[in-house]
Order: structure tokens, then C-alpha cells, then sequence
């Protein structure tokens, strides 16, 4: 099974994806997390990746599809696989197609996490953490037992993301429709395009997304 898994920051995806990681032995294929590691290990693609950046470029499509080339061709063939922040674009949706068939592998199911972007803004600004043992909390979900103390560690300090707020909160939104926009056409006329409420509780979206698989 290779799905890809889509949804604005904040919308849960890295929470889903650890829950089917675990659910169902898949791997997340995390652009992210790829790059950093193939920069560490000095990859071929790695070392390709870091003089991009360091001249202060963007990584081309050409160099993330590599990277997921890599990854993928180095799992087992009956692992399935979670596609996260990939593709961004029509063309690394096209290097996708040529890489699955490449390593004998077709995509089963493209899954979007649907969010309400209000209730995304109260969700994402209303989270902050222990500066001292990393417990997280929300203002409304998940307040501390006693105000301006840690449940865990019983601390008084406490931190936000400075990137927790509302204008970038929506800006992130604008990005990622601009972005999806090109790639959802071509999926939708494959009949791979499943819906899912990303705003349910995590145990709810967790049984929708399974539904969608089974």
C-alpha cells in the first residue's frame, strides 16, 4: 500500500502518519527528515542537496524526487509507503508515477485531511510547551491542571512557537492550496482522491484514513 498523505501544517499529518507507521508497519517518506539525513550521511544526493542551500537556493524537484528514489528503492518491496510533503508539484507528481513503476509499486490511495481553517487558527495558536521537560499543552484543548504550572514536571515556564500565529497560520493555508491545486486534477481522474475530516479527534481520523485503506 503507498499513499500519499496531504493536509495543511497543523492539519495532523505527522500524527497519522506515526499512527499508520505503527498500525500497519508502513514508512513515512518525509521530505524533510529525507534531506537532513542524506545531508549528514553525504550521500551522492546529499552533497547535491547541501551546495544548493548553501549558495542559499532552493532544492530543485529533481533532487527531492532523487531523494525519494533512494529511499524507496531501499525498502523492502511488501513495505508500504506514506508520501509526506511530496509531491508539492505537478512535475515531482510526474517523477513519482516514473519512480513507483520503477521499483514496482503503484499508488493506492492520495488522502487529504480536510480542515476548517478558523478552527486550524485556534488550534495551532493556542499551542505551547513546557520549556523545561517538553509536555504540550493548548489554552482551550489541553490547559495545565493549575494555571502556569506543568503537569509533569511541575515547572512555571513556558514557551510558544514564535511561528504560532495567526498570519502565518493562514499564510501557510494560501501556500498549500497554490501548491496542491496543480497536483489534485490528475489523482482525482485516477479515482484515488479520499476526503477525511481533520478536525475530528485523532482516534476518529485514525479509523477514517483506515476505512480508506481497507
Amino acid at each position: 500500500m503507498n499513499i500519499i498523505l496531504l493536509g495543511p501544517p497543523g492539519a495532523g499529518k505527522g500524527t497519522q502518519s506515526a499512527g499508520l507507521v505503527e498500525r500497519h508497519g508502513m514508512k513515512q517518506l518525509s521530505t524533510g527528515d529525507m534531506l537532513r539525513a542524506a545531508v549528514k550521511a553525504q550521500t551522492p544526493v546529499g552533497l547535491e542537496a547541501k551546495a544548493v542551500m548553501d549558495r542559499g537556493e532552493l532544492v530543485s524537484d529533481a533532487i527531492v524526487s532523487a531523494l525519494i528514489d533512494d529511499n524507496l528503492g531501499a525498502m523492502p518491496v511488501d513495505q508500504g509507503a506514506i508520501f509526506d510533503g511530496y509531491p508539492r508539484t505537478a512535475a515531482q507528481a510526474d517523477d513519482l508515477d516514473r519512480i513507483l513503476a520503477k521499483n514496482g509499486r503503484t499508488l493506492d490511495h492520495v488522502i487529504e485531511l480536510e480542515v476548517d481553517v478558523d478552527a486550524l487558527v485556534e488550534r495551532i495558536t493556542g499551542r505551547f510547551s513546557c520549556a523545561k521537560c517538553g509536555a504540550l499543552y493548548h489554552d482551550t484543548a489541553n490547559p495545565t491542571s493549575e494555571d502556569g504550572v506543568c503537569d509533569v514536571c511541575g515547572s512555571t515556564e513556558f514557551k510558544r512557537r514564535p511561528d504560532d500565529n495567526e498570519e502565518t497560520v493562514r499564510t501557510r493555508m494560501d501556500e498549500y492550496r497554490a501548491k496542491t491545486a496543480p497536483i489534485l486534477p490528475g489523482y482525482e481522474a485516477r479515482g484515488i482522491v479520499s476526503r477525511v475530516d481533520g478536525m475530528g479527534a485523532i482516534d476518529e481520523v485514525a479509523s477514517a484514513i483506515d476505512a480508506i485503506l481497507n
